[in-house]
């Protein structure tokens, strides 16, 4: 149950606070329908995921993945940042959303300053839980878990009650049709909002019966999230146009439960995302600081102190919370949702092609599982890139730098740290 819960306070953080209205502004009236496509796609990756991770439980998670198909070279270690620095990205995303709803209690029309100001600030609160321990991550993890998950529910049935269960695709102004391009579009953002199943994968040396059980408690939160992410997604569209959800896509759900029952209901939806995002945030910080200092253990990455006491791991929460930081405070929440879409989906197929080309004996996985894992993230990841080159170039430019600056710098990194009669492959 605490897997489950990490990862559901991963998924539902980022997954429907801060991007439904950007999935609705590409994926048009049927924009509920790109989350179950992204939950279908999500499933046939999170089964080369359970398949590795049945056989080999461990605290690595998809850096011990990667480095049992690839070995210890330059693909592993590249492949495993771009993770973490998704992870990260999802971090600050996290945070800005946290933020944009929160100015939502204030009246007004409050100066965007203070965006970048409060997800800083959620950030650094979420650094200060997780140095305190474990056991506290843990705790708020599962409490929020519970409460969000239930806030939710309760939030979507009434949004649904208030619109008489209808279940009407929200309305589309004139012409305004959804292509199948922006539909696919779409699909990659709300497969960003599942990505936090992968965070399991990092605890499999401490579950009972890992063997079994990292993959139960992968398919549940899936599940679970499936759920609440359709719930609320036609809960919005039923209450608001595409046009308002569009217009209101950094706290769409706070602006659908206006209609539904009043400024009261603002509250309560802005006191849950509240919620929602701060669990989110420390949730990933714990996984990505384990996963970057499990990539330092296995000698992929450099560390160094900067004069700083304690363990790695300490030193590895404050590099995250840093980057996350920057990224908060110099990046909207499209841009940043685009960046973790890209890094995610390319990370996802490295693992997938790894397996299927060198463990999927090992694990007893089915290849033809595989190649639509695959062939599932190139087609969402192939029209999400077409749609921001179409509207926003400049992300794309960035995101395709700073994963060939990944690539790079982990081969130049493990070419000078191999001894002089090897060279690193």
């Amino acid at each position: 149950m605490g897997a489950v819960a990490m990862g559901t306070g991963v998924m539902i953080g980022a997954g429907i606070f801060a991007l439904t209205g950007q999935i609705a502004q590409f994926a048009g009236p049927l924009f509920p329908l790109a989350f179950l496509v992204a939950a279908v796609i999500s499933a046939f990756s999170a089964y080369t995921y359970i398949k590795v991770s049945n056989k080999y439980p461990s605290a690595g998670g998809i850096a011990m993945i990667l480095n049992k198909a690839y070995g210890p070279a330059t693909i592993t270690g590249g492949a495993a940042l771009l993770m973490a620095f998704s992870m990260i990205i999802n971090e600050s995303l996290v945070a800005r959303t946290f933020a944009t709803y929160t100015l939502q209690l204030f009246p007004g029309d409050p100066h965007p300053v203070f965006v970048p100001i409060l997800a800083l600030g959620l950030i650094v609160f979420a650094f200060l839980v997780n140095i305190a321990g474990n056991r506290l991550v843990g705790g708020i993890s599962k409490a929020a878990a519970i409460a969000k998950i239930g806030g939710i529910l309760v939030f979507a049935l009434v949004a649904l009650a208030a619109a008489g269960f209808s279940f009407q695709p929200a309305r589309a102004s004139d012409g305004a049709d959804a292509s199948i391009m922006g539909f696919l579009a779409g699909v990659a953002l709300a497969i960003l909002a599942y990505k936090g199943f992968t965070t399991i994968t990092n605890s499999g040396a401490e579950i009972a019966n890992p063997h079994r059980n990292v993959g139960r408690a992968i398919m549940i939160a899936l599940v679970i999230c499936l759920v609440v992410y359709m719930l609320v997604a036609w809960a919005v569209g039923s209450t608001l146009s595409i046009d308002e959800i569009v217009a209101a896509r950094d706290y769409s759900l706070a602006e659908a439960a206006r209609p539904a029952v009043g400024e009261a209901g603002v509250w309560f939806t802005v006191l849950l995302a509240i919620v929602a995002t701060a669990s989110g945030v420390i949730a990933s910080i714990f996984a990505v600081s384990r996963m970057i200092a499990m990539l330092t253990d296995m000698k992929l990455i450099p560390h160094s102190h900067f004069g700083m006491p304690g363990h790695i791991q300490q030193h590895t929460l404050v590099y995250t919370v840093v980057a996350a930081g920057v990224l908060a405070a110099f990046f909207d929440l499209g841009r940043i949702a685009s960046m973790g879409a890209i890094f995610y989906l390319v990370m996802d197929v490295i693992i997938h092609w790894g397996v299927l080309r060198r463990m999927r004996e090992d694990v007893g996985a089915n290849p033809v599982v595989l190649v639509a894992a695959i062939l599932f993230d190139l087609i969402a990841l192939g029209a999400f890139v077409i749609m921001k080159l179409l509207s926003d170039p400049f992300i794309i430019a960035v995101s395709a730098g700073g994963i060939a600056a990944i690539f790079v710098f982990e081969k130049v990194y493990l070419v000078r740290r191999a001894p002089p009669n090897r060279t690193e492959t």
